[in-house]
């Protein structure tokens, strides 16, 4: 392997055997080395290859005042999270946590301390990245010293969230979670009723307004899709108070956003109410 890039005296940029770019990390791997040169592979400790060509500049960056150390934490809570989601992370929250914690270590190890309004939003409907990102805790206790509270969990939860939204900046996931948060609000006042979080309609309602806010974040609205207006007026008519509750969504989405919503979304809309707004999935309040 050579030397494609030098971050600082311990981290190089090189390739592997399948031409992918590489980060490879160790104690004095760089030092008084050159672009070109073969890495010393004996001193490499940690290593992790970079799907994406383009972020290695972006690491590059971040180290000049980042001490690896952050980016050695980063891999070993990524490298968990990786064990423990279903869902493919994107490479460059290698930048984007490394580059929060540096920040967050540093303001705790100040005394100030950031509260998360969001945090029992995130713990209640991104329960596996919430408890990843509790495990995170103990990992940067363990190597920095300095315990956060559950408030920095829902914080590096967000990241990850933020991971399925391929690099969008973290006002977004923010925004995800948010409107996922308010339409089921709407779906609980429509119907005077209180979800039950540990039914399957509920975790497949949740999972489906999740990626219906990460399309809008995105702003991929559907393209050329025709609604079939026979099975729009059947769901309407059959289902009508989850159809009603479904166009209040509609008007909030239209009113808030300035987006909306088809007219085959809320047939999908309709039919995840539907499915949530029964009793075996709900419980009276």
């Amino acid at each position: 392997m050579e030397i494609k890039k030098v971050f600082n005296n311990n981290v190089v940029l090189t390739e592997n055997d399948q031409q992918q770019e590489m980060v490879v990390m160790g104690k004095g791997l760089a030092f008084q080395k050159k672009v070109g040169q073969p890495v010393d592979i004996e001193k490499i400790e940690k290593k992790f290859v970079l799907e994406d060509q383009g972020l290695s500049d972006k690491l590059a960056d971040l180290l000049v005042d980042t001490p690896e150390e952050y980016l050695e934490l980063s891999y070993r809570i990524l490298d968990y999270a990786k064990s423990q989601l279903s869902y493919k992370l994107d490479d460059y929250l290698y930048v984007a946590l490394t580059d929060h914690l540096h920040f967050a270590v540093s303001r705790q190890k100040e005394g100030i301390e950031l509260k998360n309004p969001l945090v029992w939003e995130i713990r209640k409907y991104y329960k596996e990245e919430f408890q990843v990102a509790l495990k995170a805790l103990d990992i940067i206790e363990e190597e920095t010293g300095v315990r956060f509270p559950e408030d920095e969990a829902g914080l590096i939860s967000l990241h990850l969230i933020n991971s399925q939204l391929n690099g969008e900046n973290m006002d977004a996931a923010i925004q995800v979670t948010k409107m996922v948060n308010n339409i089921l609000n709407i779906v609980k006042y429509h119907f005077d009723m209180k979800l039950d979080e540990s039914s399957i309609n509920y975790d497949r309602f949740l999972t489906h307004l999740r990626f219906f806010a990460m399309r809008f974040v995105r702003k991929e609205k559907e393209q050329g899709s025709q609604t079939d207006e026979f099975l729009f007026e059947q769901v309407k008519k059959k289902y009508e108070q989850a159809y009603l509750c479904s166009e209040k969504i509609a008007k909030y989405v239209a009113k808030t956003y300035d987006w909306e919503i088809s007219n085959d979304e809320k047939i999908y809309l309709t039919l995840h109410i539907h499915r949530v707004a029964n009793r075996q999935s709900w419980n009276n309040n």
